[in-house]
């Protein structure tokens, strides 16, 4: 009798684990998301961003982008670190948040790994070296010629962006002194490049090449190992008279530190169901993003591995915060 009793109780003890469980896996989103991105509207990582806000709409509770541009990601980055682990605050960290700025930074109020809990890798894309109009040089050679002998400046959307390091790295491995001029955001720069006021910018593709489409600017070069599907006729500069560069912007998903498994795998699976959206894919392929979502760990480890990389780039060059 006891036994049948005790098998009972066993039964009910197990049912309301598994009843738990079924809630914690279904207990995201309990309240309103925000999706923080650290550079003004416009770029690749708020179009991620709001591809994210517009799909996740159906999920119950209402998905708002919230740009949080300057010190190169880093205000932005500092305030999710901050922010409670529960699923409602999230970020589309940068190859600059999570990877160059640990090196870049000697204050930096935040650790790219220990502050933050991994979602998953969302997409990929090369910078696409872009020159004013008036920039005499139609190849990655004849612009290495024309900086040993004129002047010339890079903009960037902030220093430590992926887009600062392809210019630094381009200055490293040519042996020129380009100027390298941070904005709060490619934004802000754009206008001056088109204006003459700076020579020219290593942009994300997807902010890139409209402008070369329109003719407003000209391509030179993109910073992949590869070349793009998005723009095929264009040639790497590694295959252009730089081997070895290869500098590729990159965007992934993250919550601030100490989130629950359960929580976190729940964000990773509709963001996956997302990216595989054939409307979404068709539409980031056309800006030049090539999706890639992947498991937290595999998250994790490109972060250990791209600090590493980055912090030889930042000491190799010299770079410094401007």
């Amino acid at each position: 009798m006891k036994s049948t009793r005790l098998g009972q109780l066993l039964t009910v003890a197990l049912l309301a684990i598994a009843s738990l469980g079924a809630a914690a896996q279904n207990a995201w989103p309990t309240k309103p998301i925000r999706i923080v991105v650290t550079f003004p509207p416009g770029g690749a990582p708020d179009t991620l961003a709001r591809v994210l806000a517009d799909k996740w709409a159906a999920l119950g509770q209402p998905v708002t982008v919230d740009n949080k541009p300057g010190a190169g990601g880093n205000i932005g980055t500092d305030l999710v670190a901050k922010s409670a682990p529960d699923g409602a605050t999230l970020i589309v960290g940068t190859v600059g948040t999570h990877g160059i700025n640990a090196s870049l930074y000697p204050n930096l109020p935040y650790h790219p790994q220990r502050d933050f809990t991994p979602i998953t890798f969302l997409a990929s894309t090369p910078n696409l070296l872009v020159v004013n109009n008036t920039v005499p040089a139609r190849t990655t050679q004849e612009l290495i010629d024309l900086a040993k002998k004129t002047p010339l400046t890079f903009g960037s959307s902030g220093s430590g962006t992926s887009i600062h390091l392809s210019g630094e790295l381009f200055n490293t491995l040519a042996g020129v002194k380009m100027q390298h001029i941070p904005y709060k955001g490619r934004a802000q720069a754009i206008p001056d490049l088109l204006g003459g006021r700076i020579s020219m910018i290593f942009d994300n593709m997807p902010s890139a090449l409209p402008l070369v489409k329109a003719g407003e600017l000209r391509a030179i070069a993109v910073t992949s190992a590869q070349r793009s599907p998005a723009a095929p006729q264009i040639p790497t500069l590694a295959e252009s008279g730089l081997p070895g560069f290869e500098a590729t912007s990159w965007f992934a998903l993250f919550a601030p530190a100490n989130l629950p498994r359960e929580v976190q795998m729940k964000i990773n699976a509709e963001t996956t169901r997302v990216l595989a959206l054939p409307d979404v894919k068709e539409k980031l392929a056309t800006l030049g993003l090539e999706p890639a979502p992947g498991t937290p760990d595999q998250l994790a480890t490109l972060v250990q591995s791209e600090m590493a990389k980055w912090a030889k780039v930042v000491k190799e060059s010299g770079a410094k915060p401007d």
